[in-house]
C-alpha cells in the first residue's frame, strides 16, 4: 500500500484522515473500514474504530496494517470511500513523527562534503536528530531561515519504523521497517558548518524543516534496490541517484540505534544524502521562489516552494 495522510473540507473546517492511494485517487481508510464492518454479518460487526492518525495506525503494528489492507481491498473492489486527487490535500504521511534521525550512509556524499572521509565513518553509522515538530509535506512552503545565506536540499530516502522493541540482528531489524518515504533534509549550510566546527550539532542549521512524503510506501511494494531518485529545481534536474552502495544498511543502522534504547512505531530514519544529491556538492544554491521536487520511483514526487522568511541577499 501507499499510505497517506490527507485533508478534506469538513463541516467546521479542514479534517485530516488516513488513506491509501489507488492510482491517483485516495481511499479514505476509516470510511472504508466502517463500510466493510457494516457489510459483515451482525455478530461480527464489533471492534474498535479505525485509527485517526498515521501514528496511531503504526502503533497497532502488524494488526493495524492488516486492518488497513482489508479496508483498502474492500473499497477498491466496491468503488467506495474514494476521493479524487483534486478533492484532497496530501500532508506529510506522519504529520508529527515519533522521532526523526538522519544517518550518513553514502561515501560519495561524505567525500564530496568533507574532502576526506573520516576514519570512524566506516566504523559507526553516525546520525543527527531532527525536529519532529518542523515536518512539512507535499506542496508545503518552506520558509527561508533569516539566519542563512546558503539554503540547500538533500535527496534522501526515509525508513519508517512500525514496531516497538530492540532488534539485535539485521534480520530482526528488517522486520521493524514498515515502509519508506522521501526525506528532504533542508540545510542552512553556512550555519551548519559553523555549528559543527565546535564539535557539536548540527542545531538550527538543520532542525528548521524536514519534508516527508508524498506517501509511505509499504516495504512489500517498494523496489529498494532498483528505485531511482531525482532532484529538480524549477523543473531542471540537479541530482540523480539510487540506494546503493551504502556503508551500512538501514537494518544495520537500526541495530546500532537499538543497543540501549527502544525503537518505536512512527520513528523516521533518513539514509543520508545520495552522492551528488544536494546543492553544496554541485556548488549550486537555492533562492527564494525556487520549487524543489524530489522524486523516488514507487513513492512519487515531494515538491516544496521556498518562500521569503527574512533572507537578506549577500
Amino acid at each position: 500500500m501507499r499510505l497517506v495522510t490527507f485533508e478534506v473540507d469538513g463541516p467546521t473546517g479542514p479534517v485530516q484522515r488516513v488513506g491509501a492511494l489507488d492510482g491517483e485517487d485516495v481511499i479514505d481508510l476509516a470510511a472504508a473500514h466502517q463500510a466493510r464492518v457494516a457489510d459483515l454479518p451482525p455478530g461480527r460487526r464489533g471492534g474498535p474504530a479505525f485509527p485517526s492518525t498515521m501514528l496511531e495506525l503504526l502503533g497497532l503494528e502488524d494488526f493495524g496494517l492488516e486492518v488497513a489492507a482489508s479496508a483498502f481491498g474492500f473499497a477498491a473492489e466496491r468503488g467506495t470511500a474514494r476521493f479524487t486527487a483534486a478533492e484532497v490535500s496530501l500532508k506529510s504521511p506522519l504529520v508529527r513523527p515519533h522521532s526523526v534521525r538522519d544517518f550518513m550512509l553514502f561515501e560519495e556524499h561524505v567525500h564530496n562534503m568533507a574532502g576526506e572521509v573520516p576514519a570512524e565513518w566506516s566504523n559507526l553509522p553516525v546520525h543527527w536528530k531532527g525536529n519532529p515538530d518542523q515536518i512539512f509535506g507535499p506542496n508545503d512552503e518552506i520558509e527561508w531561515p533569516s539566519y542563512t545565506e546558503k539554503l540547500d536540499y538533500e535527496l534522501e530516502l526515509g525508513a519508517v519504523i512500525g514496531r516497538r522493541g530492540r532488534p539485535r540482528t539485521a534480520a530482526e531489524a528488517e522486520e521493524f521497517i514498515v515502509g519508506y518515504t522521501i526525506f528532504n533534509d533542508w540545510s542552512a549550510r553556512d550555519i551548519q558548518l559553523r555549528e559543527m566546527s565546535v564539535l557539536l550539532g548540527p542545531g538550527i542549521g538543520k532542525d528548521f524543516a524536514t519534508s516527508l512524503g508524498p506517501c509511505l510506501c509499504t516495504h512489500d511494494e517498494f523496489d529498494f534496490d532498483g528505485a531511482r531518485m531525482y532532484a529538480r529545481v524549477n523543473g531542471e534536474q540537479w541530482s540523480e541517484g539510487g540506494m546503493g552502495p551504502m556503508r551500512f544498511s538501514f537494518p544495520e543502522a537500526l541495530v546500532y540505534l537499538a543497543q540501549a534504547q527502544d525503537l518505536h512505531p512512527g520513528d523516521v530514519v533518513g539514509s543520508g544524502t545520495v552522492g551528488r544529491g544536494c546543492g553544496m556538492e554541485l556548488d549550486r544554491w537555492l533562492a527564494v521562489g525556487d520549487v524543489v521536487e524530489l522524486e523516488v520511483d514507487g513513492i512519487g514526487i515531494l515538491a516544496n516552494t521556498i518562500v521569503e522568511g527574512g533572507h537578506v541577499d549577500g
